[in-house]
């Protein structure tokens, strides 16, 4: 499984009306520290194809991320949010008390397996 793979295996379990930040779906697919990456990931997938809900991830601070090498897909993104029943406040950020998704047990152990894998490869690798 490359590492793209394992960040849309985690995009694809949160669920709708809920968000994850970009560090907890690095974390979460064993990509600790390397929240660019997941960003990177997402930005490649075709968002024609509702496989992996892209949307549902968003900024530390509750926001979505602005860009203009998005070409106005941040203002997708958000719309998309809202009609999951995401809301946003005046300054355009999400309450991640509330939508901020809680993944279940498994998904944390799975997530500390890949990064024990990953952690190990490049001890050997040394």
């Amino acid at each position: 499984m490359t590492t793209y793979d394992r960040i849309y295996a985690v995009v694809r379990q949160i669920p709708r009306g809920k968000v994850a930040t970009y560090g907890q779906v690095a974390e979460l697919a064993g990509l600790v520290g390397k929240p660019r990456l997941v960003g990177y990931a997402l930005y490649r997938v075709d968002m024609s194809i509702p496989d992996v809900p892209w949307q549902r991830v968003i900024n530390a601070r509750g926001e979505v991320s602005e860009s203009p090498l998005r070409n106005g897909t941040d203002y997708i993104q958000r719309a998309m949010l809202e009609d999951e029943g995401v809301e946003f406040d005046h300054r355009g950020r999400v309450d991640l008390s509330l939508y901020k998704w809680r993944p279940p047990d498994t998904v944390i152990e799975q997530a500390l397996a890949a990064f024990r894998e990953r952690f190990d490869r490049e001890r050997l690798d040394q």
